[in-house]
C-alpha cells in the first residue's frame, strides 16, 4: 500500500486516515489514488468511519456500495467489527485496483458482499456466483486466536479472509473466458471434483503427507478451488508487502530500483523472489519482539509455478487482455 501526500500541507497520510494532522477532514479518492479535501463524503463516514469519497453527497462510496448485507446491529460488537471489516475490504479492493479490477475501466461484474455478525452459530464464509460472505466476528482477536489454534493455521486475519474470498470471485470471473479453464486445470487440477466430499475428507483426514512439496498451505491441498484461492491470496500478500516496503521509504539490495512498482512488474519470479527475501528479514525483526513471523510460509517449486500462473491472470484478466 502506498503512503499518500497531504493535500493541504506537509506530512503524509496513511490509507485509513480521516483527517490530516491539523484536523482537516479528507477522504480517499480510489480513482485518483490520492486524498482530497472536502469531497462528497461516503454516507458511512459517521457510522463506521469510511474514509472514501462518494459520487455525490449522501451516497455510498465505491466500496460500501458493494455491501448488500450489513451485520445486525443488535449483536454485540457488530458495528465496530463491521467498521474494521470494511477497512480490510477497502484495502484489498484498492490493491486489486492496481491491476484494474473493479474500477470503472473494468467491464466485468463487481463482487457483492454479505458482511454478517455471528449469533449463536458461526457464519459460513465463502463465495457463490459473485456474492462474497464474510463474518465480521473475525475481527475479534480472541475468536481469531482460538480459531487459528483450532485449525492449526499460522496466519488468520481479515485482510487474509478478504483476499481469499475475493480470489474465489476472481476465479468465477475468469472462468467465463474461453481460454482460462483448460490452463487452470492443467496447473491446479479439475475443479469439477466434488467440493463437499473433498472438504469433508480434508477435515476428517488432514492434508496429504507431502503437502509442503506441492501447496502453500494445508487448506490449499483440499480442492483445486481452495488451492487457487490460497495461491491468489498469497500473491496479493507478497505484492502488497513489497509495495508497502517501497512506499515506506525502506531500501534493500534486492529491489530492482528505487521507485520500482511491484504491481507493474511483468516477471512473477522476480516479484516473488524479492518479496520472499524481504519477508525473511522482517520475520527476523518480528522475532526480536517476540512476535510471530509476518509471513510464515515456504514456497516449493510447484507453489512458485502456481503463484506465477495467478500473477499472469490477475495482471491481465480484469481488462480481458
Amino acid at each position: 500500500m502506498r503512503v499518500f501526500a497531504n493535500p493541504v500541507g506537509a506530512g503524509q497520510l496513511w490509507f485509513d486516515n480521516l483527517a490530516t494532522n491539523d484536523g482537516t477532514p479528507v477522504a480517499y479518492d480510489p480513482q485518483a489514488r490520492a486524498f482530497v479535501v472536502m469531497p462528497p463524503f461516503c454516507a458511512n463516514r459517521e457510522r463506521i468511519g469510511c474514509n472514501w469519497i462518494a459520487p455525490e453527497q449522501g451516497a455510498f462510496c465505491r466500496s460500501c456500495a458493494m455491501t448488500a448485507l450489513a451485520p445486525d446491529p443488535g449483536i454485540p460488537n457488530a458495528i465496530p467489527n463491521w467498521a474494521q471489516t470494511e477497512v480490510a475490504k477497502r484495502w484489498v479492493l484498492d490493491n486489486l485496483g492496481r491491476w484494474h479490477w473493479f474500477r470503472p475501466e473494468d467491464p466485468g461484474t463487481r463482487p457483492v458482499f454479505h458482511l454478517l455478525a455471528e449469533g449463536p452459530t458461526p457464519v459460513p464464509m465463502g463465495h457463490a456466483e459473485g456474492v462474497v460472505t464474510v463474518s465480521v466476528a473475525e475481527m475479534d482477536p480472541v475468536l481469531v486466536t482460538a480459531r487459528r489454534q483450532a485449525l492449526e493455521e499460522p496466519y488468520r486475519t481479515m485482510i487474509g479472509h478478504m483476499r481469499h474470498e475475493i480470489a474465489h470471485m476472481l476465479w468465477w470471473r475468469l472462468s467465463l473466458r474461453d481460454d482460462f479453464l483448460d490452463a487452470f486445470r492443467a496447473m491446479f487440477g479439475d475443479e469439477r471434483a466434488d467440493y463437499q466430499t473433498a472438504l469433508q475428507n480434508h477435515y476428517e483426514n488432514g492434508p496429504p503427507a507431502d503437502w509442503r512439496t506441492r501447496f502453500l498451505t494445508t487448506y490449499a491441498s483440499s480442492h483445486p478451488h481452495e488451492d487457487w484461492a490460497e495461491t491468489a491470496a498469497h500473491l496479493l500478500h507478497l505484492t502488497d508487502i513489497v509495495d508497502s516496503f517501497v512506499a515506506a521509504g525502506l531500501s534493500s539490495p534486492e529491489l530492482p530500483g528505487q521507485n520500482w512498482d511491484p504491481y507493474s512488474e511483468p516477471n512473477p519470479y522476480r516479484l516473488i523472489h524479492v518479496a520472499a527475501t524481504l519477508t525473511i528479514g522482517v520475520n527476523h525483526i518480528n522475532r526480536s519482539m517476540g512476535l510471530s513471523d509476518l509471513y510464515p510460509f515456504v514456497h516449493s517449486k510447484p507453489a512458485l509455478e502456481k503463484l506465477a500462473f495467478v500473477h499472469d491472470w490477475l495482471r491481465r484478466g480484469a481488462q480481458g487482455l
